[in-house]
């Protein structure tokens, strides 16, 4: 991305935050609201037994002092702590549709961050490349919002792979707190599998992985040279060859399909955007799901 002035930073920043803020407040922060659990419960009041209510409930002092069943009720305490975990390899340069997958990834943190903010929950960051790039411990407010997306958007990653592998060590090290953890990334590494199944174990984990097009289903554009902007290797092949591209796509198929049975098997909840997709519809029917599942679960 070619660089900008701090007036043109700001600038861009806020006008992803207006557009994102119309959405949060038209849609999402209910269904934020509804899709994640509260950290425990905490007391709420003392009221008249209700037809329906639980009798184990029953405040059993309260009833015989005045006579009548009374019951405790119980709330979620609902401030969490929201933790991205952004992948800024070079990978995340890439792009077809006039829209990088870096700017794609600002788009969806911004929507899930002022979807947090309007619940009042805190969000924090941590960026990797093969090592760690930055990490901002989770705070409350729009100012934390706006320095997380500035960082997506601009910050200059130190190296140019990918370590997700090193990236949980460090997120199982650092949170201590509960927290809801989206990993967004396109997740072309392996080896990760044990960081990412303890992380899981503490928290509660959703893989938002962003993928162009192009890596989905290879285009019949004749001959294509395949440049790997994390190792600068680079191959030349005709893109126009049926059988190439077939094998491409069986390739992917599988990839995508062993993945989401890793994550399902981690108990990782896991969402593909990909760059013809509306991340705002994709965000809606992963909510909707969640809170289709808390509330069967009751």
């Amino acid at each position: 991305m070619p660089s900008r002035t701090p007036a043109e930073i700001l600038a861009q920043i806020e006008k992803i935050e207006i557009r994102t803020r119309n959405v949060v407040s038209e849609v999402f922060s209910g269904e934020y609201h509804s899709s994640f659990k509260g950290q425990g419960l905490e007391f709420a009041e003392v009221r008249e037994y209700q037809s329906g209510d639980n009798y184990r409930d029953i405040d059993w002092n309260v009833s015989a002092r005045l006579g009548v069943p009374y019951v405790k009720k119980y709330q979620e305490t609902r401030e969490l702590n929201v933790i991205f975990i952004v992948d800024v390899s070079a990978s995340q340069n890439f792009g077809t549709r006039r829209i990088l997958k870096k700017e794609r990834l600002a788009e969806i943190i911004a929507l899930l961050s002022f979807s947090a903010l309007s619940n009042n929950d805190k969000v924090g960051l941590i960026m990797f490349s093969d090592q760690l790039e930055k990490y901002l411990p989770a705070r409350k407010g729009r100012n934390k919002a706006m320095e997380i997306l500035r960082d997506v958007l601009y910050l200059e990653p130190k190296n140019n792979g990918t370590s997700l592998t090193d990236a949980f060590t460090f997120a199982n090290l650092i949170l201590q707190k509960r927290s809801v953890v989206f990993i967004l990334s396109d997740f072309m590494d392996d080896g990760y599998r044990k960081p990412l199944q303890l992380l899981a174990q503490k928290h509660d984990v959703i893989a938002v992985q962003v993928l162009d097009d192009a890596e989905l289903t290879l285009p019949e554009a004749g001959v294509l040279n395949l440049y790997d902007p994390e190792t600068g290797e680079s191959l030349y092949f005709n893109s126009s060859k049926p059988g190439f591209r077939e094998a491409y796509d069986l390739i992917i198929k599988r990839q995508q399909a062993d993945l989401v049975k890793s994550l399902r098997d981690m108990k990782v909840d896991h969402m593909l955007i990909s760059s013809a997709d509306s991340h705002v519809d994709v965000l809606r029917e992963f909510f909707e799901r969640r809170r289709q599942r808390r509330r069967s679960r009751g």
